[in-house]
């Protein structure tokens, strides 16, 4: 038999504090990271990604960060396929991978190499991305309650704002017959073609919030709002799939006249505190993973270091 390549996983909500401590781990392993954020993989937006700044890395390399334009799509798929191209390279170094990042659904589509049936049918696809275009908040709430009538495990995990995935759950019962909940949960049971360490990285919910609402006010003052100025005079649309994630979408609604600018980073901070807890339950339900409680180890990065290297090496 074949042995396994090994692959490390840091992961955990937004403002938990995963990046300084993906560094530390990295020299310590000898690794080179790849990104798993949905968002940092878009040049020019730094300041509401709260991406990692170059001198921060240290020396380690970095994976889809700064590799696509605002204006062009990024999906699960393209994610799955660039990863893997960067995993052979880092493994073509003799180095060992590392995926840190808080999209779950990204890392698992790696860790799992799950088949997504990409055989949508791309007519009804763009009738329903249409629908909810022109029909705004009632039709994409109108969506997420089809989606609910025939599969509601699958519209209880996936929140009606994002309608990418709700639009693909109604494609792909239409396409196939079956509930995509029962064909990811099928996925999830298949064995990884990985030797892994899953690390989840957690906190105090308060804490955690507190450390969101503090970011948030930091982004502000660091020039999120010039950033998105920035973006819509080099044509990046609302509808674009660089504009969906947090921060941009309540700017880009405050720059259409939705709201004053208080309105928009009080729902920042909401909306990022709301991701942060369906991060933690996504969490919660993935299997073969640590949690790493920061508490448990005074919140010192150097204690929770040791802890992540001593499991790894007795492994």
């Amino acid at each position: 038999m074949q042995e396994k390549k090994k692959l490390i996983v840091l992961t955990g909500p937004t403002g938990v504090g995963k990046t300084k401590l993906s560094i530390a781990l990295a020299h310590a392993l000898d690794a080179e990271i790849i990104s798993a954020d949905s968002m940092q993989v878009y040049r020019g937006m730094d300041i509401g990604t709260d991406k990692i700044k170059r001198k921060d890395m240290d020396g380690i390399p970095h994976y889809l960060v700064d590799v696509l334009s605002p204006t062009e799509p990024f999906n699960v798929f393209l994610f799955q396929s660039m990863a893997k191209n960067a995993l052979q390279e880092i493994e073509a170094h003799g180095r060992i991978p590392m995926l840190v990042g808080g999209t779950g659904f990204y890392i698992q589509a790696v860790l799992y190499d799950i088949d997504f049936d990409k055989e949508d049918d791309d007519a009804y696809r763009k009738e329903l991305e249409l629908f909810a275009e022109n029909g705004g908040e009632d039709a994409v709430k109108e969506l997420h309650e089809r989606l609910r009538s025939i599969d509601p495990d699958a519209a209880a995990q996936i929140h009606p704002n994002n309608v990418k995935r709700v639009i693909r759950a109604l494609s792909f019962y239409r396409e196939t017959g079956k509930k995509i909940s029962v064909h990811n949960e099928a996925e999830r049971k298949k064995e990884s073609p990985y030797d892994f360490h899953y690390f989840v990285l957690t906190d105090d919910r308060a804490v955690l919030y507190e450390r969101i609402n503090a970011r948030v006010d930091a982004m502000m003052e660091n020039g999120l709002v010039e950033e998105v100025r920035r973006l819509i005079a080099e044509g990046v649309r609302e509808d674009m799939t660089s504009m969906q994630g947090l921060g941009y979408r309540e700017m880009l609604a405050y720059f259409n006249g939705a709201y004053p600018l208080e309105k928009a980073v009080e729902l920042i901070k909401r909306n990022t505190r709301h991701f942060a807890k369906r991060q933690l339950t996504w969490y919660t339900r993935e299997r073969n993973v640590t949690m790493i409680d920061k508490r448990d180890y005074d919140r010192d990065d150097k204690k929770i270091l040791e802890a992540m290297l001593r499991m790894i090496h007795e492994a």
